[in-house]
């Protein structure tokens, strides 16, 4: 599965309101590390079932960004019960994002 693409519109039921942990990653078409990130996103929603992980496109996006003080893209949040717990700025390796989430 793909990761998903997160918006204000669906941000509340995908993210806050999962069963699960979410991963969300905070990227712009024109940074090149978030085009580094991308893969390691994409392989992880490929691979881990127990987790939702998700895109925010910070262009689209700006309000989003601001209520998480993304100031650094590519930023990583971890939500769990609907809160931020955790949190990585830059290109992150798989591990390091199993690690945040639990696995």
């Amino acid at each position: 599965m793909a990761a998903l693409k997160i918006t204000s519109e669906n941000f509340d039921e995908m993210v806050l309101k999962s069963e699960k942990p979410v991963l969300v990653d905070f990227w712009a078409t024109w940074c090149g590390p978030c085009q580094m990130q991308g893969p390691i996103v994409e392989d992880l929603a490929d691979t881990e079932p127990s987790v939702t992980v998700g895109k925010i496109n910070v262009d689209e996006e700006s309000d989003l960004a601001e209520k998480y003080s993304v100031m650094s893209i590519p930023t990583l949040i971890v939500f769990k019960g609907g809160k931020a717990v955790e949190r990585s700025v830059g290109v992150t390796p798989k591990e390091k994002l199993l690690d945040m989430l639990g696995i």
